[in-house]
């Protein structure tokens, strides 16, 4: 009999579920593609259920049962934190209470919520779990770990050596001082919310110049030539109220906090460039002293601040490290893998099977839907579609694309993690200038400001970008898009300041060139990326141009797309020309308006 293992991640903010089958990732879905709410942190039960019907199992042939963190140390902390906080203690006293009464009693909540199971129940803890999750599926036999997320159970920056089937943690900064939380705190200065906001801190920072630099050194962080942080406390406000800044946060700037909806100006660019600049000073150090410590020049990443592409690939390009592989589904979500391989090698079997690629599988591990599922739903709403084979489909594809179609893709399994990689994607072409504001304003309904990603052939991506060792699958780096294809502007275009740059076309591709000439680059292979490289081919022929843009496939405030139904309902209340779902092709004109959200709860009820 097969050994299945499942992983969970819960409680606390991205909930997911991952199973192993022999050691082998089989399926794994964050929560929040099920229920529709973004970042949720109830118990993963949706995505769990998904998990064993890929499998065709039920819960009682789990073999075993991870979960993330350890809530007996977490509990630990919180205790420290809001009791010996004489400033907040009454606040802390009432926190502390509904933290014991909601999550301390785990492991009834979890098999209250397993229903028939009844086998055992591990607890990784939750740095661990980011490190197995990033070592074990890695392509090395060897390399150093490198975990910095807000805070785990105590650890905020953890260190670790991975070799073979071991994992060695070497070195620890503890909270309160967090990189993690140096980042939000600024992501909620400049009026973004924190844990979902930090990549719009990091899209704005390109606008500014970094002015404020010595300011945060002398006033906010100090740091040593390990990276070693310590936070000006008396300046946040997380240890005893319920925002990451006080008043003395904002003093040190002149300004008040931006409210969401406000203009942003030049001031918050100059802000957003600055600590981003910090940031990838603190972490250069803490790399250095990372791989001073293990000898190894192979490095893998976890963490939420693993997600700072614009990091990672200073990092590749800095001659610290050779390589460098970032778990792509980084933050919390991917502590369901993590605490699932930990389990198994630790239980089961401690043999480490290593993939030249990675054992991850491109991230495709969710729910896929066959024809039947599909034509079910679309017949139902009367939608009208054309039925293609998979060739014809991608020259029709590239054909619209190349006339300035916006095209919702839906093909395969869904992704794991945080970015969209080709399955549930929005697409168009880059070289249209007018197509990076169309798709914020019109598609995703967000910040005019924000940049969105390439697709390219990973054949010619070289031709197109700065090289980047081993490309790059998961699109978990930045570069800067190659000098031959960047356009020479005047002093006049040269001199534009803050969000007039964005009026500047910089390259042949300008919809995904940032205005720093840079790029967060995913590349396609055959073997991976199926599809969507068919697509890319197809794409070249008809234009000459081997990219396309890639943005997820949902709308501001909600979760990518998960299901047929869902990629209807955002094709149908946005500025979408097509949506192609498999090999199903409807065109917006076509349409008769189907879809208000009236007949989607009807719908949900009794289909």
């Amino acid at each position: 009999m097969p050994i299945y293992v499942l992983g969970i991640s819960a409680f606390y903010h991205d909930s997911s579920a991952a199973l192993l089958k022999d050691g082998v990732i089989v399926a794994a879905a964050q929560e929040e593609r099920f229920t529709r709410k973004k970042f949720e942190n109830s118990f993963p039960i949706n995505a769990i259920d998904y998990c064993l019907n890929f499998e065709n199992i039920s819960i009682s042939q789990i073999s075993a049962v991870g979960f993330y963190e350890d809530h007996h140390i977490k509990f630990d902390r919180i205790y420290n934190t809001f009791l010996t906080n004489h400033k907040g203690f009454f606040n802390g006293l009432k926190k502390l209470k509904k933290w014991i009464n909601t999550k301390f009693f785990i492991e009834k909540v979890i098999m209250k919520n397993l229903n028939s199971y009844s086998g055992p129940l591990y607890f990784s803890q939750h740095h661990m779990s980011h490190a197995v999750s990033a070592f074990f599926p890695s392509p090395f036999e060897e390399a150093a770990i490198l975990i910095i997320d807000g805070v785990g159970e105590w650890s905020c920056t953890s260190i670790a050596y991975g070799k073979n089937n071991n994992i060695k943690l070497l070195a620890e900064q503890r909270f309160p001082h967090s990189i993690g939380f140096l980042y939000s705190s600024f992501t909620q200065y400049l009026g973004f919310k924190v844990d979902s906001g930090e990549y719009k801190l990091m899209g704005l920072a390109p606008y500014g110049e970094p002015k404020y630099v010595d300011i945060i050194k002398k006033h906010i962080v100090s740091f040593d030539s390990k990276g070693q942080i310590k936070l000006s406390l008396e300046k946040f406000d997380f240890l005893s109220g319920n925002r990451m800044i006080n008043q003395k946060f904002e003093n040190i700037f002149g300004r008040p906090s931006l409210i969401e909806g406000e203009e942003i100006e030049q001031f918050h660019m100059d802000v957003a460039k600055s600590i981003q600049m910090v940031t990838e000073e603190i972490i250069h150090n803490v790399v250095t002293y990372a791989v001073e410590l293990t000898s190894s020049k192979n490095l893998v990443m976890a963490g939420g601040v693993a997600l700072n592409c614009v990091n990672n690939g200073k990092l590749l390009k800095s001659g610290l490290i050779d390589r460098l592989w970032v778990q792509p589904c980084s933050g919390d979500g991917g502590g369901a893998l993590g605490a699932a391989l930990a389990t198994y090698a630790t239980v089961f079997d401690s043999e480490r099977k290593i993939n030249k690629n990675d054992s991850q599988y491109g991230s495709y591990l969710g729910p896929s839907f066959s024809s039947k599922d599909i034509e079910e739903v679309l017949d139902g709403y009367k939608f009208s579609y054309t039925k293609y084979n998979a060739d014809d489909l991608a020259i029709e594809m590239a054909k619209k694309l190349s006339s300035g179609n916006v095209i919702g893709l839906f093909q395969g399994r869904m992704e794991y993690g945080p970015r969209a990689l080709g399955a549930r994607s929005i697409i168009a072409d880059p070289r249209n200038q007018e197509m990076q504001s169309r798709l914020n304003l019109k598609i995703k309904f967000r910040e005019s400001f924000r940049p969105f990603a390439p697709i390219v052939l990973e054949e010619s991506y070289k031709d197109w970008f700065e090289d980047l060792v081993d490309g790059s699958p998961y699109m978990l780096l930045t570069t800067k898009v190659a000098k031959s294809k960047l356009i020479n502007l005047d002093a006049k275009e040269n001199s534009k300041l803050g969000f007039d740059k964005l009026q500047s076309a910089r390259s042949l591709i300008p919809a995904v060139t940032h205005v720093d000439d840079s790029a967060r680059v995913q590349t396609i292979s055959k073997d991976r990326n199926g599809f969507i490289f068919d697509l890319l081919k197809a794409f070249e022929k008809v234009t000459g141009c081997p990219i396309l843009i890639n943005t997820s496939f949902n709308i501001r405030g909600e979760p990518i797309v998960c299901s047929p139904l869902d990629a209807l309902k955002c094709f149908m209340n946005t500025n979408m020309d097509i949506l192609v779902i498999e090999n199903y092709l409807l065109l917006k004109s076509k349409q008769n308006g189907q879809l208000v959200d009236e007949n989607f709860k009807d719908f949900l009820k009794n289909g």
